[in-house]
């Protein structure tokens, strides 16, 4: 009898466990969730770009070899305040010396041709056509008028056939020697024009080449263009240097300025004189003010990104910041003081529009909000919250509109 009835008491017991889980499990679905919970406050909150740049200085000079040689002399140091006209550097000129004296006698020989050329032609040979000419003349008129008294003797017989054709033939040599004295002048003329113009081009060519030469000798002398820092002194005395290498850079540099490059979709928020931050790794904790000067007109490739080069002006009047520094800028696109604010991760998206939950009275609440500007924390809400309002902070919870909370410790 006793057999019989051992299986329906397991039944009961499996009916009973059955039922305790029921009610434990009733009892877990009623118990409210935990959530961080934080309160709406008014604070201050700044939209910014953050960007990498460089700084560099606002009117740099630099100074470059114009022609081939070697560094002589080095008369100040990297670093160095320098006055206007102070000496920086000398290079060895000797080389361009020895050129610029060939090229002088060049140019004396170019301007002695031009003048000749101007005048007619050499001195010498425009005197020998000039003074043939002119005897060959007198010596024509002279048998012409004898041609023409022998003419009249011969009429009267005073004077022989034989002698008027002496002189006849005489004349006519005469006159063959004008008209070739006279073409020699018309010839010598026309290749002085020639030679003129000739002349002219190599005196031109002289006069740049001696011009270029004197330039490099000046130049061989490196001075101070204006007050300020020799930033970058990049040779030594007994350096060989090429044409076009730098051979000194300096600026004044209390007028620097941030050179930010910023990704291509931040632009359309950045306006000229905005307010602008600069940090610099070696200076932790530090800061220079500045604004935005120059806004991009277009992009350029930078590494991987896609970048516009915004000039920023920086405050460096103690000297801190130095030439060719990468920095850290920061700037201010729009600030608010004592608007309201939520934490980003209070805030949901559903198809387009914003909500949080409201916790009240130990429920939630979907309510849609209205967003201004946002920071990397915060959010500022235009409408739909007021102040001192609780928000659920979601979490990776899935929350509901109307569900059970409870203030997670540490809320």
């Amino acid at each position: 009898m006793a057999e019989n009835n051992k299986p329906p008491k397991v039944i009961l017991l499996v009916v009973a466990g059955v039922v305790v889980l029921v009610v434990a499990f009733a009892a877990l679905r009623r118990k409210p969730i935990a959530v961080q919970v934080v309160r709406v406050m008014r604070q201050d909150l700044s939209e910014t770009i953050t960007s990498n740049g460089k700084v560099e200085p606002v009117a740099p000079t630099v100074a470059h070899a114009e022609f081939p040689t070697f560094v002589s002399k080095v008369l100040a140091a990297e670093g160095q305040a320098l006055h206007r006209g102070q000496p920086i550097l000398a290079l060895d000129v000797s080389d361009v010396q020895a050129q610029l004296a060939q090229a002088r006698a060049s140019l004396l020989t170019a301007q002695s041709e031009l003048k000749n050329a101007r005048a007619g032609g050499a001195p010498d040979e425009v005197a020998q056509v000039r003074g043939g000419l002119q005897q060959a003349r007198v010596d024509a008129a002279n048998l012409e008028r004898t041609q023409q008294a022998l003419e009249q003797l011969v009429a009267k017989h005073a004077a022989t056939q034989d002698e008027l054709a002496q002189n006849q033939a005489a004349l006519e040599k005469a006159r063959s020697r004008v008209q070739e004295l006279e073409q020699r002048k018309e010839a010598l003329a026309e290749r002085a024009v020639v030679n003129a113009e000739n002349a002219g081009l190599m005196a031109k060519q002289a006069q740049e080449q001696v011009q270029s030469l004197e330039e490099k000798i000046r130049s061989a002398t490196v001075f101070a263009p204006t007050d300020g820092t020799l930033y970058s002194l990049p040779v030594h005395a007994g350096d060989y240097v090429k044409v076009g290498d730098v051979l000194a850079e300096m600026a004044d540099l209390r007028q620097m300025r941030a050179r930010a490059f910023v990704d291509e979709p931040d632009l359309g928020r950045l306006e000229p004189n905005q307010d602008v931050q600069v940090a610099w790794d070696a200076k932790p904790g530090r800061s220079w003010s500045g604004r935005t000067q120059q806004i991009p007109k277009q992009v350029v490739p930078h590494g991987m990104r896609s970048v516009g080069e915004v000039l920023c002006s920086v405050d460096n009047h103690k000297l801190e910041l130095l030439p060719n520094i990468n920095v850290e800028v920061t700037i201010l696109i729009v600030e608010r003081h004592g608007t309201l604010l939520v934490p980003r991760a209070a805030v949901r998206e559903d198809d387009g529009k914003h909500y949080v939950f409201v916790v009240n009275g130990g429920q939630i609440h979907r309510r849609e909000i209205s967003l201004g500007i946002a920071d990397a924390a915060s959010y500022e809400v235009l409408s739909g919250i007021a102040d001192n309002d609780q928000l659920a902070l979601p979490g990776d919870r899935n929350l509901r509109d109307g569900m059970e909370v409870r203030p997670a410790e540490g809320s």
